[in-house]
């Protein structure tokens, strides 16, 4: 046997062997998640208290405003009697990607994933152990851009953009046909 066909694996049939598929990304998700949520916990703790009662702070000449607001709600103040039923969505969302989480075999979606869920796990967090109490805890927010107040765009956290960062990411794989498991389709 020459030494090129010892460099190939051979199959009984002759066939070359299927390739391999790509290892599972767990751990990526399960990093990418982790940093966001501290960097999350970390900004909000520092926000209140930092924040607490006092005027906006004015950044980058008016771009950027911190201040300290606590959502009952969503964004564009929707729901905002409705607090327990975001929590538990957020419990379904968890629990979904946690479960979704070991078919993962693609970096990008992996880092996507891991976004989405550090978004829903940072103010399913504080639903949960924020006043007024459990499943009704209201959400620190504290970054509004272009105006204070909401004025121009909904007041939001770290957690709401790696859920919006992570979404247009898992949008964007999927434009260029990446898929979860590490397939690409479409290529021609």
């Amino acid at each position: 046997m020459s030494t090129e066909n010892r460099s190939q694996p051979e199959t009984s049939s002759g066939e070359e062997p299927a390739p391999q598929a790509p290892k599972r990304r767990v751990g990526l998700l399960a990093a990418v998640a982790l940093a966001a949520v501290a960097l999350d916990i970390l900004t909000k703790v520092l926000v209140v208290s930092n924040l607490e009662g006092r005027e906006p702070v004015k950044l980058l000449g008016g771009l950027v405003y911190l201040q300290l607001v606590r959502n009952p709600g969503a964004a564009f103040s929707m729901a905002t009697g409705m607090t327990w039923v975001l929590a538990l969505v957020a419990i379904a969302v968890v629990g979904t990607l946690i479960w979704f989480a070991g078919r993962l075999r693609s970096a990008g979606w992996a880092v996507g994933l891991g976004l989405v869920l550090a978004g829903a796990l940072g103010n399913l967090i504080d639903r949960l152990f924020r006043a007024p109490g459990p499943l009704r805890g209201h959400v620190v927010d504290f970054i509004s851009v272009f105006a204070p107040n909401a004025e121009a765009f909904p007041v939001f956290n770290v957690a709401d953009s790696c859920i919006c960062v992570g979404g247009a990411l898992i949008v964007l794989l999927s434009v260029l046909g990446r898929d979860y498991d590490g397939t690409v389709r479409g290529r021609k």
